[in-house]
């Protein structure tokens, strides 16, 4: 199963267009993340963890994520000459934090793990053959590593919202080396993002990104588990072929990323319900203001639509750069909105950032299925967007 997503993700955006390809690939070759090399020695190292540890060393484990992040702002401020203390201190002491988090990164995985794998089988969930046969193991066996993923490049056309080529790019990266990737990618006439990616299914064990809330990491854990579950089914294989660029279809790649998302959610929720009582909703709250971001991110993406579709490319990109502006006023930081952040994140279309209706249509279909489970079940066979419809009617 690992080799074989890893095979099919390697090659992304290797199809069609070939001087676009080459360009790109003379643009990220110093970067490039190797999956292979990562596989190997993922899964040829050894590590040890506690047996006898139980949900406390998970609540140590983020109170630890939490006091990384305050103390990275802290020292933040202090480069920037807003903030007071000892710089040499401050880094010290978030480079002892980190090793502490490092340490129990393995114990934590195992414990979640071992949640996930129980809430599931709680719901009837275990793999794809279950229907067929009474096979109740997970396949792929739920395994993830609590590590920085690998960076994404986005490329989009400028003339439409479409996700052209997706390049992994590896973990370590200054700001500086991400805009002037994307400077050359621009000058060849397209979109360009790079991204931090959240986690990430094309490995196995899957990525987990380490700096995020106990809420979060439960939440993409079990969505990167099911984007691997539904590799072996008629929407996953559609959804890899979408990936390598064999055979592109976005309202597929939607369907796929979206199922994967709600019903990551859905398990998430039950499993914090169990083991975590008061674990935080995954979904940034709105500002104390009452500014509602996911409005606003959906009337951004409706006008920048109408613009590219009367050709007003320039107009479009002045728009997204002035709300990029506005949302900073308003608290809410986002690097670079372009057509390819869109691209990227229009793919879950229960985000604010999508306007497709296979999001609304998707949860009008979940209302109507007995179970979680069947609702993944009728999903994961659909082999187009008519498909959806029918199953809805």
């Amino acid at each position: 199963m690992a080799g074989w997503l890893s095979l099919c993700l390697v090659g992304v955006g290797c199809a069609s267009k070939p001087d676009l390809d080459h360009s790109l690939n003379s643009i990220v070759k110093p970067y490039r993340f190797s999956i292979l090399k990562w596989e190997l020695n993922t899964l040829l190292g050894t590590s040890s963890y506690d047996k006898e540890a139980g949900e406390e060393v998970v609540s140590q484990y983020f109170a630890l994520v939490g006091e990384i992040k305050s103390l990275e702002l802290e020292i933040e401020a202090v480069r920037a000459g807003t903030g007071e203390g000892s710089l040499s201190l401050l880094e010290d002491k978030l480079c002892k934090l980190r090793e502490q988090r490092l340490a129990l990164a393995v114990t934590v995985e195992v414990i979640l793990r071992g949640q996930i794998k129980g809430v599931l089988a709680g719901e009837g969930i275990f793999n794809p053959l279950d229907k067929y046969m009474e096979l109740k193991v997970n396949l792929p066996p739920v395994s993830f590593k609590l590590e920085t993923p690998p960076h994404l490049l986005v490329i989009s056309p400028r003339d439409r919202i479409e996700s052209l080529r997706e390049i992994l790019l590896r973990q370590e990266m200054s700001l500086e080396q991400m805009e002037q990737i994307e400077a050359k990618a621009d000058k060849l006439g397209v979109s360009s993002l790079v991204v931090e990616l959240g986690g990430l299914a094309a490995t196995y064990p899957s990525f987990v990104a380490a700096e995020n809330s106990l809420r979060h990491t439960i939440d993409t854990a079990i969505e990167e588990w099911l984007h691997q579950y539904l590799a072996f089914t008629p929407l996953g294989f559609l959804y890899l072929l979408d990936q390598t660029g064999l055979s592109r279809n976005y309202e597929i790649a939607t369907i796929n990323e979206t199922v994967a998302s709600m019903v990551g959610k859905e398990i998430g929720a039950t499993l914090c319900e169990q083991y975590y009582p008061g674990c935080e909703d995954s979904e940034k709250p709105e500002a104390a203001s009452g500014f509602d971001f996911n409005r606003e991110m959906r009337e951004i993406r409706k006008a920048v639509d109408e613009y590219l579709a009367r050709g007003e490319i320039m107009r479009a990109e002045e728009f997204m750069e002035q709300k990029r502006q506005y949302l900073a006023s308003k608290g809410y930081y986002i690097r670079k909105l372009n057509q390819a952040y869109f691209a990227f994140h229009g793919t879950y279309a229960d985000k604010p950032t999508s306007i497709s209706p296979i999001g609304p249509e998707l949860k009008d279909l979940r209302n109507k299925s007995a179970s979680v489970k069947d609702f993944l079940d009728r999903v994961s066979g659909m082999t187009s967007r008519q498909k959806l419809g029918e199953a809805i009617k």
